[in-house]
């Protein structure tokens, strides 16, 4: 199992899980301290990369199918939160975002598919938000665009991958993550009035890459505390 962002917040949670599982894990990140501790946690692989770098996440995907006997599973978690008004934020900032949260889940899905594509059963998910269904909060134009592409992304690439990968996108709310510093008070509109702990989140990647989940495919799960209902 690959698991991008393994350094922090949600992507390092979903890699102590899926240790704790049994799994076999090769862990990227571009914070390469940070990343040994998860290493060291959970006794994965790990891969320092920006995963914005085609040519070095291909290297990286070679060496994490080596690692492991080969890819059966694919977490994209690596991501960041960018706050801005439209106005206030240039191309180049929004072209930033759009880089690590859509093209970066891109790069390394395309650089893992040739050891995925040898699986029965290989899985992949896509950290994607509740923003992303519903965009309802001001100064996260960037961010929410950037999440509604990996919904779609992983919409188009269950259909291209079918039946031998299945892809489906988690959409959660407000975690408690470095991510949600500043903001841990906006949770009025949340049903269950409070964030996720990040372990709720991993539980749910895991049920999406076991079989418990085997009929499901190109799904957007809200995981969201109930945010909107969408």
């Amino acid at each position: 199992m690959v698991v991008t962002g393994a350094a922090s917040g949600i992507g390092r949670r979903t890699a102590q899980l899926f240790a704790a599982e049994g799994a076999a894990l090769a862990l990227l990140d571009r914070d390469k301290n940070a990343l040994e501790e998860t290493a060291a946690q959970t006794g994965g692989e790990c891969l320092a990369v920006d995963i914005t770098d085609e040519d070095a996440v291909a290297d990286v995907a070679a060496q994490a199918a080596g690692a492991l006997g080969g890819i059966d599973g694919l977490v994209n978690a690596a991501g960041i939160m960018f706050r801005g008004n439209a106005e206030d934020v240039p191309a180049k900032d929004w072209r930033h975002v759009i880089e690590v949260n859509l093209t970066g889940a891109y790069i390394v899905t395309r650089s893992c598919l040739p050891w995925l594509s040898q699986e029965r059963n290989a899985t992949i998910v896509n950290i994607a938000s509740a923003a992303g269904l519903l965009p309802n909060a001001k100064g996260l134009t960037a961010y929410a665009a950037s999440k509604a592409g990996a919904i779609g992304l992983s919409k188009s690439l269950a259909s291209e991958l079918a039946p031998q990968i299945r892809v489906n996108a988690i959409c959660p709310g407000m975690v408690d993550t470095a991510m949600a510093d500043g903001h841990r008070a906006n949770v009025t509109n949340y049903a269950l009035e409070r964030l996720a702990d990040p372990v709720e989140i991993a539980r749910a990647i895991c049920f999406l890459t076991s079989d418990e989940s085997s009929y499901i495919t190109g799904s957007a799960l809200a995981a969201d505390g109930g945010r909107s209902f969408h």
